[in-house]
Protein backbone atom coordinates (compact mmCIF):
# COMPACT_ATOMS: atom_id res chain seq x y z
CA UNK A 1 0.00 0.00 0.00
CA UNK A 2 1.01 3.86 -0.60
CA UNK A 3 -0.34 7.10 -0.33
CA UNK A 4 -1.37 6.93 -4.09
CA UNK A 5 -3.54 4.05 -3.69
CA UNK A 6 -7.28 4.99 -4.56
CA UNK A 7 -9.54 5.05 -1.84
CA UNK A 8 -12.90 3.08 -1.63
CA UNK A 9 -15.87 5.54 -1.01
CA UNK A 10 -17.84 3.10 0.62
CA UNK A 11 -15.70 1.35 3.32
CA UNK A 12 -12.93 3.88 3.45
CA UNK A 13 -9.91 1.70 2.77
CA UNK A 14 -7.17 1.98 0.14
CA UNK A 15 -7.40 0.04 -2.56
CA UNK A 16 -3.83 -1.80 -3.00
CA UNK A 17 -2.34 -2.79 -6.68
CA UNK A 18 -3.72 -6.52 -7.34
CA UNK A 19 -6.62 -6.01 -4.76
CA UNK A 20 -9.95 -7.28 -6.25
CA UNK A 21 -11.70 -4.18 -7.43
CA UNK A 22 -14.59 -2.96 -9.85
CA UNK A 23 -16.33 0.02 -10.61
CA UNK A 24 -19.90 0.73 -9.66
CA UNK A 25 -22.91 2.78 -11.32
CA UNK A 26 -24.81 4.67 -8.88
CA UNK A 27 -27.59 4.51 -11.39
CA UNK A 28 -27.18 0.84 -12.73
CA UNK A 29 -26.95 0.40 -16.66
CA UNK A 30 -30.44 -1.34 -17.08
CA UNK A 31 -32.34 1.64 -15.42
CA UNK A 32 -30.63 4.43 -16.95
CA UNK A 33 -27.56 5.14 -15.59
CA UNK A 34 -25.24 3.53 -19.32
CA UNK A 35 -22.77 6.28 -19.70
CA UNK A 36 -23.14 7.89 -16.29
CA UNK A 37 -21.15 8.13 -13.18
CA UNK A 38 -19.17 5.31 -11.59
CA UNK A 39 -17.14 4.69 -8.80
CA UNK A 40 -14.05 2.30 -8.21
CA UNK A 41 -14.68 -0.06 -4.86
CA UNK A 42 -13.22 -3.48 -3.24
CA UNK A 43 -15.06 -5.98 -5.33
CA UNK A 44 -15.89 -6.69 -1.72
CA UNK A 45 -18.06 -3.78 -1.31
CA UNK A 46 -19.34 -3.76 -4.20
CA UNK A 47 -20.95 -7.39 -4.12
CA UNK A 48 -22.06 -6.54 -0.83
CA UNK A 49 -24.02 -3.56 -2.63
CA UNK A 50 -25.72 -5.39 -5.06
CA UNK A 51 -26.45 -8.39 -2.44
CA UNK A 52 -28.42 -5.87 -0.30
CA UNK A 53 -30.71 -3.90 -3.05
CA UNK A 54 -32.16 -4.19 -5.93
CA UNK A 55 -31.73 -2.44 -9.15
CA UNK A 56 -34.19 -0.67 -8.52
CA UNK A 57 -33.46 0.85 -5.04
CA UNK A 58 -30.07 1.51 -6.35
CA UNK A 59 -31.57 4.00 -8.91
CA UNK A 60 -34.66 5.56 -7.16
CA UNK A 61 -33.05 5.89 -3.25
CA UNK A 62 -29.43 4.36 -3.29
CA UNK A 63 -27.72 6.05 -6.23
CA UNK A 64 -25.21 8.18 -4.13
CA UNK A 65 -22.39 6.99 -1.85
CA UNK A 66 -24.47 8.80 1.23
CA UNK A 67 -27.35 6.85 0.74
CA UNK A 68 -25.47 3.55 0.21
CA UNK A 69 -23.64 4.53 3.45
CA UNK A 70 -26.83 5.08 5.38
CA UNK A 71 -28.26 2.11 4.20
CA UNK A 72 -28.44 -0.38 7.57
CA UNK A 73 -27.09 -3.44 6.43
CA UNK A 74 -25.03 -2.01 4.58
CA UNK A 75 -23.80 0.18 7.18
CA UNK A 76 -23.45 -2.55 9.32
CA UNK A 77 -21.40 -3.97 6.67
CA UNK A 78 -18.81 -1.23 6.31
CA UNK A 79 -18.63 -1.23 10.23
CA UNK A 80 -17.70 -5.24 9.74
CA UNK A 81 -15.11 -4.79 7.03
CA UNK A 82 -13.46 -1.10 8.01
CA UNK A 83 -11.37 -3.43 10.43
CA UNK A 84 -10.36 -5.48 7.93
CA UNK A 85 -6.92 -5.16 5.96
CA UNK A 86 -7.78 -3.75 2.69
CA UNK A 87 -6.39 -6.71 0.12
CA UNK A 88 -9.33 -8.81 2.60
CA UNK A 89 -11.33 -10.72 0.10
CA UNK A 90 -14.54 -12.63 1.71
CA UNK A 91 -18.18 -13.55 -0.27
CA UNK A 92 -21.03 -11.62 0.45
CA UNK A 93 -23.29 -12.85 3.29
CA UNK A 94 -26.47 -13.97 3.65
CA UNK A 95 -28.79 -14.39 0.63
CA UNK A 96 -29.08 -11.64 -2.00
CA UNK A 97 -31.71 -9.04 -0.63
CA UNK A 98 -32.97 -11.35 2.19
CA UNK A 99 -34.67 -13.74 -0.25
Amino acid sequence: MNASDPICPLCGRPIPPGVPQSRHHLVPRLRGGKGGATVLLHHICHKEIHASLTETELAQSYNTIAALRDHPRLARFIRWVAKRPPDFTSRAKGNRRGR
